[in-house]
């Protein structure tokens, strides 16, 4: 077909595009590509990334997807004039299905681009997306999404795959050293890595990789502007260069210590962040200046390349507040945000990933505790996608014993040091960041290679910094655990994590009741710097695995989502301003059909009293009392219809009345949550889990979230007017077919704000994507 009849076929055969006149679909026709596919080839594979609209316009194909055990399921049939690929671009979700040819067949694929400014656009059309999103998600079931979250290679984007082929530049820049890498997303052969080492001294070299090949350059008296010479000169060279020109670098990443409380994930750098950097530097005096060195000599090579900070500390912005403040007094964190920040969290978050991308399993459906030991060590919590707890704290200082930190000490020892040793500030800076840890408590070395050697070889000392080391670790595992409510995983990464499995096993040693089982052979082999690998006991209730660090693939990663959220955010900001209806939830309880007949007798149907805002849900007239182990909350409202399980969501100042502390969690998401006995007219029920404070979140249907620029788990922030004018963080965006636009909040918000039910708010940018 040419132009001209694809147009006169799209707007005689094709529904979607009933209404539309000739000079728009002409302008879409010819900016879209037509594509011919044969029978058994795929034009669209399950687990990608929505990039078109497609139509049909020749022979036959089928949507369908293969099982775990490669038995393939038709979901539909298409034809001439039908249409694909529209559920992931109108929710967000990556591709449910496989659409292959039956026959020779030839489609359009209309961009992304066009169909969010050109088809999404059109309020006919815009309805009749709704409708067949709504019947196709109805068809295919949940059973469907589990098949292919198993199935899917990268669910997580953590092989930088871009829609244009890119280059991105990781900086790291320390004290004394600055490390590099740069992914080239279309060709992985081409990516390099390196290191400028000793700076500042008459000794610094250049040491470049790319693949297997290794060049080692001598650079003499080097300053920072020096070093980035010298690696602008490795990356152009003739012999083992990869960039044509210094214009072909399209991000650069920096990798920054500490964001403080202001960042709390991956941000655009320009001056005002620069200076926001440079204001919590006092936090960080050893890391931020040489972090801030970097991002000045790296803006003034590449100043037309977007910059973006990854900090840290952001993935731990998660943290509740009884788990980052300490016992001092609280003008101490007012005054001075003297409080638990944590680092490491660009590993901790790429392991845990890693880790659920390993399992197949939903990254915010488990229960985490990842250990990155190497010079520096941390621990941390990861409960259902966040951070809720981690071993460092105001400094690298605090937690485990590391290469040279001693973690964990009585503040009572270093005044005793004070006032004993007559050591200054400064001395006992040096005192428990340099000089003790495996170091101090060995006297052999800061290297857990060498003390592992040197205890086989018996000397006590190193016997005893070995088993103090893993002594550390194993608490912590388990207080994690403990913290979390449950484990579903353990994850070893970093140097020691990766190398030494002396210590991973002795690490989990004595944690069978918690269902930690290591199988020493796979332990003992297990290739940690090259794969992930699984050293658990088959049939373990928790998982051991041993995941290789890639901070600067995870640094990529968040450079190239921080650069979608700005454009996504830019958008929004850009468009006339469009409500969001605020509702104030009060708490309320969803009941399934056995806690119904339980509570208020055999048969007991639901009667609802009056209809809620989201399509077939309604309060009913039953309400219950809730028990918890210190008070109670009596007459509170059941929500209907039945679920497939009882959850009950409170406030968090009711917390404190029942007794319990409930996770902030996403609606359904009840594993792990605290017990409650409810109690109704016909009898009691004892939930073992299923209290929760629901995430502040948005209802939308997808055309809502066409129109609003945004999709499905993505979490904004939502600027509220008014006397007491606020932005609300952390707000996570829901889309199906069966929502209607609206905004909850618990009377919590809503009172401190001053928000009623109806209230607009307006979404402001984008915090995090799916």
């Amino acid at each position: 077909m040419g132009p001209a009849e694809i147009v006169r076929f799209l707007k005689e055969r094709v529904a979607l595009f009933e209404g539309f006149a000739e000079e728009p679909l002409g302008r879409l026709v010819a900016a879209s590509t037509v594509t011919t596919f044969e029978p058994n080839e795929a034009i669209i594979e399950f687990g990608e990334e929505g990039r078109f609209l497609g139509v049909l316009l020749e022979g036959e194909a089928e949507a369908s997807i293969a099982d775990d055990a490669g038995d393939r399921r038709q979901l539909g049939r298409l034809g001439p004039g039908s249409i694909f690929g529209e559920m992931s671009l109108m929710t967000g979700d990556r591709t449910v299905a496989d659409v292959i040819g039956l026959t020779r067949a030839t489609a359009l694929l209309v961009p992304q681009r066009l169909f969010a400014t050109v088809v999404a656009t059109h309020p006919p059309a815009l309805r009749l997306l709704a409708r067949t999103l709504s019947e196709r998600a109805k068809g295919y079931g949940e059973d469907v999404a589990k098949v292919a979250l198993r199935r899917a290679d990268d669910p997580y984007g953590l092989e930088l795959r871009t829609p244009q082929p890119a280059k991105l530049l990781v900086i790291n820049c320390g004290s004394s050293s600055l490390k590099y890498n740069l992914f080239d997303t279309a060709d992985a052969t081409r990516n390099a890595r390196g290191i400028v080492e000793r700076i500042g001294s008459d000794t610094a070299r250049l040491v470049h990789r790319v693949g297997e090949d290794k060049q080692i350059r001598d650079l003499g008296r080097a300053g920072f502007a020096e070093a980035f010479a010298a690696i602008v000169g490795a990356l152009t060279a003739k012999s083992g260069g990869v960039l044509g020109s210094l214009d072909e670098i399209a991000a650069v990443g920096h990798r920054v210590v500490h964001g403080g409380e202001h960042f709390s994930a991956a941000t655009l750098l320009d001056d005002a962040v620069v200076r926001e950097i440079e204001a919590v530097s006092p936090l960080a005096p050893l890391h931020n200046p040489a972090n801030l060195t970097g991002i000045r000599e790296a803006r003034r090579l590449w100043p037309e390349a977007p910059h973006v900070a990854v900090f840290d500390t952001a993935f731990h912005h998660t943290l509740p507040e009884y788990a980052y403040l300490y016992g001092l007094p609280y003008e101490l964190y007012e005054k001075q945000r003297i409080r638990r920040y944590g680092f490491h969290g660009t590993s901790h978050f790429y392991a845990a990933l890693k880790a659920a991308q390993f399992l197949r399993r939903p990254f915010n459906s488990l229960e985490i505790v990842t250990c990155h030991l190497g010079n520096g060590a941390s621990c941390c919590a990861v409960d259902h996608g966040r951070s809720v707890d981690t071993s460092m704290g105001l400094t690298p200082a605090e937690g485990l014993i590391m290469g040279t930190r001693a973690g964990d000490v009585d503040a009572g020892v270093l005044v005793h040091l004070m006032r004993s040793e007559k050591l200054g500030a400064d001395q006992i800076d040096a005192l428990v960041n340099k000089k003790s840890g495996l170091l101090g408590l060995s006297g052999v070395s800061n290297d857990m290679r060498e003390i592992e050697e040197a205890a086989q070889s018996g000397n006590g000392r190193a016997l005893s910094a070995f088993k103090a080391f893993a002594y550390r670790v194993r608490k912590y595992i388990g207080a994690y655990a403990a913290a979390m409510g449950g484990i579903d995983v353990v994850v070893f990464t970093g140097g020691i994590g990766q190398g030494s499995a002396h210590a991973r096993s002795l690490a989990c040693q004595g944690l069978d009741w918690m269902g930690i089982r290591v199988d020493e052979q796979r332990n003992r082999t297990a290739r940690g710097f090259d794969e992930v690998c699984r050293i658990s006991e088959d049939g373990a209730a928790t998982e051991v695995l041993v995941v290789p660090a890639d901070e600067e693939r995870m640094i990529a990663r968040e450079t190239l989502r921080a650069l979608s959220r700005q454009e996504v955010t830019l958008r929004i900001r850009a468009q006339e301003p469009l409500p969001v209806p605020i509702e104030v939830s009060a708490h309320h309880v969803h009941l399934a059909q056995a806690e119904v007949e339980a509570l208020f007798g055999p048969g007991h149907q639901l009667k609802p009293r009056s209809e809620l805002s989201q399509p077939g849900q309604f309060a009913c007239e039953e309400q219950v009392n809730l028990v918890g182990p210190k008070g109670r909350i009596d007459r509170v409202r059941v929500l209907g219809p039945a679920r497939k399980a009882t959850q009950v969501e409170i406030a968090v100042t009711e917390q404190f009345k029942l007794g319990i502390v409930a996770p902030i969690r996403e609606s359904g998401d009840v594993k792990g949550t605290p017990a409650v006995t409810l109690e109704g007219p016909a009898g009691k029920v004892a939930l073992p889990e299923g209290v929760i404070a629901a995430m502040r979140h948005i209802h939308m249907a997808p055309e809502d979230a066409l129109r609003y620029g945004v999709r499905d788990k993505y979490v904004v922030r939502v600027r509220v007017g008014g006397d007491r004018e606020l932005i609300f963080g952390d707000v996570l965006v829901r889309v199906s077919p069966s929502y209607k636009l609206a905004m909850h909040l618990d009377t919590d918000e809503a009172n401190a704000a001053s928000i009623a039910t109806g209230t607009p708010g307006y979404i402001d940018g984008v915090q995090a994507e799916a």
